[in-house]
């Protein structure tokens, strides 16, 4: 068995990555610790890195289509690690997921039409609404109790009074971590099934489930529920391949199908990313040993946070997440807010992370802190960030 080092200092800088290399150009301090976009300062499984150099040392980078090894790679992993089994000719692909869900936007409403998200939630579902001329209709998720609930009746009257004709489900949630369970994804169904809304579900986190939580596929639920729905999956969040830009959408219904892939034409993308497809390959035939020694690495990242911060720090109430290497933190007791809040944690405690209002209204007051980074660097960001804390304190 290869045993993996996350504790392995690796220097991203120079490599123009978005999280260390373009803070002077979004107007951040280039000192700052960066605890901020989804991605890991982890190298990828050691088999993706193997595939990628043999098929660099082949020279030859034309246009490529997955074939039946990969569709079997990815139709193997759904089905060990999700119990979902998906069929080759549901796979529309896309660069990435936010495209797909811009994607789903175009093809299945009309500028006007408002499409429902549940905030707060990753900021792109917002965007890709607004971009497109459509109406954002939030039903906004309850907190309570360190987490996250929907509150059923109130979906569905948001549905209802704007005339959705679409929801965006982020399943696992961005930012809160929760896993939404299989009972929740259903009463969610039956509502959107009654009302003819198609539910796109963006399920990108779905690998980093933690122990006692178990991912459900919204498709993976039945007939009926496949049937009216898109699944956005990607290897990208799981393998630290974002960069790749390849994604897997998958759609058993065959018009809905149809329809989506006559909107992916119509944006001019045709194959994806050569490499992307060799990486993604590899990872879902050869990745697993890494990902399970992934998770008990962040398993211990998110522990060190909420014992630090619980003890340290009582204004700040740490969320733990059910998935997602992404820690949720409610910050509201600081009183601060908006700017504020991104003054004191850019100024005081000398950290680039994402804010909570970038998630909407219902987010503000919150942080976001990524922590798939090693563990030394997160100790001296949660030693800035306490420090900061008790200073506001006095």
């Amino acid at each position: 068995m290869t045993v993996y080092d996350f504790d392995e200092p690796i220097d991203r800088h120079g490599t123009d990555c978005l999280k260390f290399d373009r803070a002077e150009s979004r107007h951040r301090s280039a000192d700052l610790l960066s605890l901020w976009v989804a991605d890991m300062d982890f190298r990828a499984p050691q088999p993706a890195i193997d595939a990628l150099a043999e098929r660099s040392r082949h020279g030859i980078f034309g246009y490529t289509e997955p074939g039946d090894a990969y569709y079997a790679a990815v139709g193997n992993w759904m089905e060990t690690r999700h119990n979902w089994h998906v069929e080759p000719e549901w796979f529309v692909h896309t660069p990435g997921i936010v495209g797909a869900l811009a994607l789903c936007v175009q093809a299945f409403t009309r500028p006007g039409d408002a499409v429902l998200v549940q905030q707060p939630v990753y900021y792109p579902f917002r965007e890709v609404i607004a971009d497109n001329d459509r109406t954002v209709a939030n039903a906004a998720l309850v907190y309570g109790n360190g987490r996250y609930e929907i509150d059923f009746d109130a979906f569905e009257r948001t549905l209802t009074e704007y005339g959705a004709k679409l929801f965006l489900l982020c399943n696992p949630h961005n930012p809160g971590g929760r896993v939404w369970t299989a009972e929740e994804l259903q009463r969610l169904g039956e509502i959107c099934n009654a009302h003819d809304v198609l539910v796109v579900s963006d399920e990108i986190h779905m690998d980093f489930a933690q122990p006692g939580f178990a991912h459900t596929a919204y498709a993976s639920l039945g007939s009926k529920f496949a049937d009216r729905c898109i699944v956005c999956t990607s290897a990208g969040k799981t393998f630290n391949l974002a960069g790749l830009q390849t994604s897997n959408i998958i759609v058993p219904n065959p018009q809905l199908r149809r329809t989506l892939r006559a909107q992916v034409s119509k944006s001019g993308y045709s194959q994806p990313n050569t490499m992307g497809v060799v990486a993604t390959q590899a990872c879902y035939e050869q990745g697993g040993e890494w990902l399970d020694q992934l998770k008990a690495y962040l398993a211990g990242n998110i522990e060190l946070v909420e014992s630090r911060l619980g003890t340290a720090t009582p204004e700040l109430k740490v969320m733990r997440p059910e998935s997602t290497y992404l820690v949720w933190v409610d910050a509201r007791e600081l009183g601060l807010y908006g700017k504020d809040l991104v003054r004191f944690i850019e100024d005081e405690a000398g950290l680039w992370l994402d804010c909570g209002d970038m998630f909407g209204k219902d987010g503000d007051g919150f942080i976001r802190i990524n922590v798939a980074t090693q563990r030394a660097y997160l100790q001296k960001a949660l030693d800035q960030l306490i420090a900061a804390v008790e200073r506001r304190r006095g």
